[in-house]
């Protein structure tokens, strides 16, 4: 019993403080609203990094050139041509033929040498060891905590028949919103490691001359008779023929340049996020005249296409003309759609939930403060008519269950 009078006592005071600011001098038969200032907010960009930057090393392999080189592998050398004597024969009484002697070539002899050339100079190679990384997350705040007034349904115990009394105001807590962004974050930067690349030698054979060609001399003994004489005009000797030296051609591989590596720095990636920053509060202020009719449930007479929750070109241009006025007062607005029994009663559920967001959604594009606005859809729960499922109804009977209406709340 004391817990009931407590709840009335409170709830006295609550509609007593209430009707102390109610409009001065209302005119009979008009209707007024309690007109808020909402909340004026403003949107600020927050740049979270989600990747670190880091240090990514490019290698590049060591530069090589093949050069030609002409080496020698024969030596130059001489060999010994025999030139004979030439004679002459007079018709005398003389030797037949002087004592003489000839020459025998002794031909020179030829050995073999290996040389050994670096073909492949030393060199190195570079190997990536890559960045490693760890997760991470930062959470910010994109909505701080605020408050809006709501105001209780009228006590059905009360005996006023004046529909602004018993009720009171309630500034109802709304809790700030996080959101947490994952980051990859760098643990360990990339490196490299250095190996040794070996190089080779290859080997080639050369002939050189061992010994060099000579003559030897064999005397031939003078022969007498009483004939003619064949003296020796010019006497035999040997003449130098030159054998040029022989060359070959080889590949060689160098190294001009030795394996390096390139630091290249990748940036940081980042993400941004929108924060909705109080810029002014808002609170109650005057009461505002309202047509008595907009109290109620009026209709927007939009023709949604079958199954569309799609705002055609005429139902914007119906907004515009019979809500928008209305909105720009300062007024709050309740916008509810409702679908006829055929279908599921779910389909028609979501159905009409799209579509009073599609007309809310509208509005605030046009400039409407999302706060001035409250969408609802209530499928086939509120039929104006018999037409429930299982009933055979007309297409106009359907149709006037088929319908958007507004109307004006004490918000």
């Amino acid at each position: 019993m004391r817990k009931l009078l407590l709840s009335i006592t409170v709830f006295i005071f609550g509609v007593s403080a209430f009707s102390q600011d109610l409009p001065e001098n209302p005119e009979p038969g008009k209707c007024y609203v309690r007109c808020k200032t909402p909340d004026v907010w403003k949107n600020q960009d927050v740049t979270i990094e989600t990747y670190a930057a880091y240090n990514k090393v490019v290698t590049y392999p060591a530069v090589y050139k093949t050069v030609s080189e002409r080496v020698l592998i024969k030596e130059a050398s001489q060999r010994l041509e025999l030139v004979p004597a030439v004679y002459e024969t007079r018709d005398v009484v003389v030797t037949v033929k002087e004592a003489s002697y000839k020459l025998e070539v002794v031909p020179g002899s030829f050995g073999s040498e290996t040389l050994t050339y670096t073909a492949k100079e030393d060199a190195s190679k570079l190997s990536i060891i890559p960045a490693t990384f760890k997760s991470g997350s930062e959470t910010i705040e994109i909505k701080p905590a605020t408050a809006v007034w709501q105001m209780s349904d009228k006590a059905p115990d009360c005996e006023s028949s004046d529909p602004n009394d018993c009720r009171y105001w309630c500034y109802k807590p709304i809790p700030s919103e996080f959101v947490t962004i994952p980051q990859t974050k760098l643990d360990v930067d990339a490196y490299t490691q250095k190996m040794a690349v070996p190089g080779f030698d290859k080997s080639y054979k050369k002939t050189v001359v061992a010994k060099e060609p000579t003559t030897r001399r064999i005397d031939i003994p003078e022969v007498t008779k009483v004939v003619k004489k064949t003296v020796m005009v010019t006497p035999p000797t040997t003449r130098v023929i030159d054998i040029p030296a022989e060359y070959s051609t080889i590949s060689k591989t160098v190294l001009v340049k030795d394996a390096w590596e390139e630091n290249v720095t990748v940036p940081a990636k980042y993400k941004t996020v929108v924060k909705e920053i109080l810029v002014e509060k808002g609170g109650l202020t005057s009461w505002k005249e309202v047509d008595c009719k907009l109290t109620e449930s009026s209709p927007l007479p939009i023709n949604w296409n079958l199954g569309s929750a799609t705002l055609t070109s005429a139902a914007k241009k119906i907004i515009d003309s019979r809500l928008l006025p209305i909105l720009k007062t300062g007024v709050a607005v309740a916008i509810e759609s409702h679908t006829d029994s055929r279908g599921t009663k779910e389909s028609n559920q979501d159905l009409s939930e799209r579509r009073a967001l599609a007309v809310t959604n509208y509005l605030i594009a046009k400039g409407i403060n999302p706060s001035k606005l409250t969408g609802n859809g209530y499928g086939e729960n509120k039929l104006t008519n018999r037409c429930s499922d299982g009933v055979s109804c007309t297409e106009r009977e359907h149709l006037a269950n088929r319908r958007t209406t507004f109307r004006v709340i004490n918000q």
